[in-house]
């Protein structure tokens, strides 16, 4: 079974308010990137990447999260994050019943969370190597 389907089933299972919030988190995080893949990861939970995980989906008994997995260096205008601040890292949107998602605010934080993890794979330029005969390395010369 596919990723994918293991989020389908699992959206399918919860059949309260909590599947919908999923679906419709899972929805617009899609939409946001057509190169978004999705993973199920540690024993039971949706994660969602492109260039290193942008974030995880949870339904908990009173709420959904869907927690950034490096949230505390993007920018939030406009203060979807709501928990999760006591960590350097991650930081967590909480949804409770009758939330409703600001899509515009979440796929303009998932192409930010995809920038963050483009800009984190880039590799440092090398610094420019010096001849060996520069660095105070001698060569042993042939005998004829």
């Amino acid at each position: 079974m596919t990723a994918s389907e293991r989020i389908d089933r699992m959206i399918e299972e919860i059949a309260d308010w909590r599947g919908k919030t999923l679906a419709s988190l899972r929805k617009s995080i899609l939409a946001a990137d057509p190169e978004i893949i999705e993973e199920w990861k540690w024993m039971g939970s949706p994660v969602w990447e492109r260039d290193g995980i942008i974030a995880v989906g949870n339904a908990h008994k009173g709420k959904v999260k869907l927690t950034f997995m490096y949230g505390a260096k993007l920018p939030d205008p406009d203060k979807l994050f709501n928990a999760g601040f006591e960590g350097n890292e991650r930081r967590a949107i909480d949804l409770f019943e009758g939330d409703k998602v600001n899509e515009r605010a979440l796929k303009a934080m998932i192409r930010a969370a995809i920038a963050f993890n483009q800009a984190k794979k880039k590799p440092a330029k090398k610094p420019a190597t010096k001849p060996a005969a520069a660095k105070g390395r001698t060569t042993a010369k042939k005998k004829a």
